[in-house]
């Protein structure tokens, strides 16, 4: 009868062993998927934001390269029209400004 008693024990013992492995194993294994999940959402967001600020840079620099074309044309412009005054009010002719004018468009 001890002996039978015993071998009932020792049953339990590995079958409650084995139930709290699994449970274990069980534990881990949703812990991993759970890290990778992260891991792979985190690395999304983060390739997103990456990429986002990269377009906003950009977009920015282009803001930036219209901005200076458009300061650029305005200058241009400006020293355009001093060169035709200036050679007007001290040449005296309208031949003199449409040189400078020319001259100063090709540079």
């Amino acid at each position: 009868m001890h002996s039978s008693s015993s071998s009932s024990s020792i049953v339990v013992v590995v079958v409650v062993v084995v139930g709290v492995v699994v449970v274990v194993i069980a534990v881990v294994a949703v812990v991993v998927v759970v890290v990778v999940v992260v891991e792979v959402v985190a690395l999304t967001v983060s390739v997103a934001i990456v990429v986002a600020i990269e377009v906003a840079v950009v977009a920015v620099v282009a803001v930036v390269a219209v901005v200076a074309a458009a300061v650029a044309a305005v200058v241009v412009a400006a020293v355009v029209v001093a060169a035709v005054i200036v050679a007007v009010v001290v040449g005296g002719g309208v031949v003199d400004a449409v040189v400078i004018k020319v001259v100063v468009l090709q540079k």
